[in-house]
């Protein structure tokens, strides 16, 4: 069995929809289908959330309205069939209902979860009403029956497969399962998410959870780059990449996969393939136990960083001092990116600003604080990449951009700077064109 996620971007059109189609139609065996909501349409979910805290009911109306007429226009485009057709328009219809009727309700996480995930609930029904309608056999799955996943950093995979065997049991055989990315049922048994970006972590924990053989995350470019093809000219698609190099590039930044995706697989040695849904016939990149060559593979961004620095000069080097430091965040449940020290100041990085306050409250007991916001976390990866000789050109950029911080032997994989956001164009095209482009030809396509 092979797990295939599409994005919103490759479910965003009616062109779009056929197309996916057409993929699945092409390729055999087992398959179970992963989607996200079309283009756009969890952004006007979350517009709601926000005006179900002000009570806007006018303004709700007007985006559940805006909803229904696109998921209408997109099944008169797909289903021609009336009864077929009617199915669809029905379903649509009782799912905005019960939209309309949370909107009433007081806002909470749980409200919020259940709207936002209702995207992915309209879309998954088309889709598999239009794969009927064209001759393909399919089933339509609830995710919510089996996506029980109470911890998001180590979901119990074995437990999601439980649930799905017992969902499918009953059902007619088929080679194809329709189900939605995102949502998931917590610890308290309420509908929740994986976060935004989070049906790529759907697929790998559905992936593991039934043992495919490999999963495939199809979007709307042709696998990983070796930079930020947004900031940077001329990057090129990487073919190859262990699962610790796709595991650095996507906690740091790299957009094309959701930070957690990789961790389920890697344990059950299921490879995945990040393919583009509107070249399909590109290799896209292979992501894998294995290693292919060594040395620099790529570079990417994390935005949105906070840099924090304790300065005490009668504590830092005091038993115990590091750990009082950690056990605040960790109280926050707060991460840390990056940490440097010296004998009398310690600094470090978080990507979530959400409890600073309280953390900086705290702090204030054990130092002099410095805070700095609008940074960015330059991440630089490739297998062994700290013994590659040509890896030292790198800190030439320290001549032309300020650098915050360097995390630097942490791991033999990735090396990260820091930089204000304001730098960072500057400082991915500079090292674009110092550690690839002094390359005459690319060392790993």
């Amino acid at each position: 069995m092979k797990v295939l996620k599409f994005g919103g971007t490759s479910v965003g059109s009616v062109e779009s929809i056929r197309n996916v189609k057409n993929i699945l139609a092409a390729g055999e065996g087992k398959k179970v289908l992963v989607l996200s909501a079309m283009a756009g349409v969890t952004n006007k979910l979350v517009e709601i959330t926000e005006l179900i805290k002000t009570e806007d009911h006018s303004a709700i109306a007007v985006i559940i309205e805006e909803l229904k007429t696109k998921h209408e226009e997109t099944i008169d485009a797909l289903i021609t069939d009336a009864s077929l057709n009617s199915k669809a328009k029905s379903f649509v219809a009782n799912v905005l209902n019960t939209l309309q009727e949370l909107t009433q309700s007081e806002y909470s996480e749980t409200i919020y979860a259940e709207v936002v995930t209702t995207g992915e609930t309209m879309l998954t029904y088309i889709f598999s009403t239009f794969l009927t309608h064209s001759g393909m056999q399919n089933s339509f799955l609830n995710a919510k029956e089996f996506m029980h996943v109470s911890n998001l950093e180590n979901p119990d995979t074995n437990y999601v497969g439980e649930l799905f065997q017992q969902t499918i049991k009953n059902l007619e055989a088929t080679e194809l399962y329709i189900t939605q990315g995102f949502v998931r049922i917590d610890s308290k048994n309420q509908v929740n998410t994986l976060k935004r970006g989070g049906s790529d972590y759907s697929a790998t924990i559905l992936a593991a959870a039934v043992q495919a053989e490999e999963v495939q995350i199809w979007t709307d470019i042709d696998g990983f780059h070796n930079n930020d093809p947004r900031y940077v000219e001329n990057t090129h698609a990487i073919a190859e990449l262990s699962f610790e190099e796709a595991s650095e590039l996507a906690y740091f930044g790299a957009k094309i996969l959701h930070p957690q995706t990789i961790s389920p697989v890697i344990k059950r040695q299921i490879p995945l393939f990040l393919k583009n849904t509107f070249t399909p016939d590109l290799p896209g990149t292979r992501i894998s136990d294995e290693i292919h060559s060594r040395g620099l593979k790529a570079i990417s961004a994390k935005d949105g960083i906070t840099a924090i620095k304790i300065k005490s000069n009668r504590m830092l080097m005091a038993h115990g001092f590091l750990k009082k430091i950690f056990e605040v965040f960790d109280t926050y449940e707060t991460a840390i990116d990056m940490i440097t020290t010296s004998e009398i100041a310690i600094s470090l990085t978080i990507d979530s600003d959400r409890n600073l306050p309280q953390i900086l409250e705290e702090l204030n007991d054990y130092g002099e604080i410095t805070v700095e916001n609008e940074h960015s976390i330059i991440c630089i990866v490739g297998e062994g990449l700290i013994e590659d000789k040509s890896t030292s050109r790198l800190f030439e950029l320290l001549n032309d951009i300020p650098v915050r911080m360097i995390s630097y032997g942490g791991s033999n994989n990735n090396i990260s700077l820091l930089v204000a956001s304001k730098n960072k164009i500057q400082t991915l095209q500079g090292l674009n064109q110092k550690l690839f482009e002094h390359q005459k030809t690319p060392q790993f396509v």
